[in-house]
């Protein structure tokens, strides 16, 4: 039998996941980071840990900690070099218990929250084509966001993913400061990958995404909570994905009403 891959463990996740150099080419192919392999490097270059000290931070053997430096190094070297776009997202991980109090080690940003976002305001990112909420997330070429202040609108935009698909766009997402998703169908993977990135999700949505989102805020949105998506890569469009509706009632999520 094989042995189980031991997840890393990780203090604190990085407040910045996307990066882009200026004058980088459009045919630059994307360095994506694993957060532990960004944990290691935090540990030790800005930490300034000694190897041992790291592994024993991650709870990994002191062999593993030098194969994940080893590995993000090149990467931060290629990203430099080649002026690709890094992102960091993934990886094999557990975060950290300190705010349970069970935790034991000493992690000074882990409760920490950007200065910018105060607590009645929330990001939504609607799967988003020609206006319409779009059906499969794992091949999402543009979302609309939505900065809310309690319950109003307060601005809108429609980004391009930049090629981003599947698991990757939880990371994308999540480097734009989005906490709520609103899409049609998507897999079970990116589901795992969105609940780890502490995004709430309200799948097999359809109709028009403006509408969609004035539903979530008034409470009245429709929404499948069994949601699941296992067309990939037949080039489907259209479908929905099966289960029953539910409404989104009109309760607190982190202080304000969703």
């Amino acid at each position: 039998m094989a042995r189980p891959f031991k997840r890393r463990h990780i203090c604190t996740l990085p407040e910045c996941r996307s990066f882009r150099p200026c004058n980088a080419r459009e045919d630059n192919s994307q360095i994506t980071m694993t957060v532990d392999e960004y944990e290691c490097v935090r540990l030790m270059d800005y930490e300034r840990m000694t190897q041992a000290e790291c592994a024993q931070k991650m709870k990994v053997a002191r062999t593993t900690v030098q194969s994940i430096y080893e590995t993000a190094r090149y990467k931060l070297a290629a990203f430099l070099v080649e002026g690709s776009p890094l992102l960091i997202s993934g990886g094999h991980y557990e975060i950290c218990e300190a705010e349970t109090g069970s935790c034991g080690c000493s992690c000074p940003r882990e409760k920490r929250k950007p200065a910018f976002r105060r607590e009645n305001i929330m990001k939504i990112a609607v799967t988003y084509d020609n206006g319409e909420i779009f059906q499969h997330f794992g091949h999402t070429e543009q979302f609309k966001l939505y900065e809310v202040d309690g319950t109003e609108i307060k601005s809108e935009e429609v980004i391009g993913t930049d090629g981003s698909g599947h698991g990757a766009l939880a990371g994308f997402l999540t480097a734009h400061d989005v906490d709520t998703l609103i899409c049609g169908g998507i897999g079970g993977g990116a589901q795992n990958a969105l609940a780890n990135a502490g995004i709430r999700l309200y799948g097999g949505c359809q109709g028009n995404a403006d509408d969609a989102v004035r539903a979530l805020l008034s409470g009245t949105l429709e929404y499948n909570e069994n949601v699941h998506c296992s067309h990939h890569g037949n080039g489907h469009h259209g479908h929905s994905c099966g289960g029953h509706m539910h409404q989104h009632g009109g309760h607190g999520c982190g202080g304000h009403v969703c």
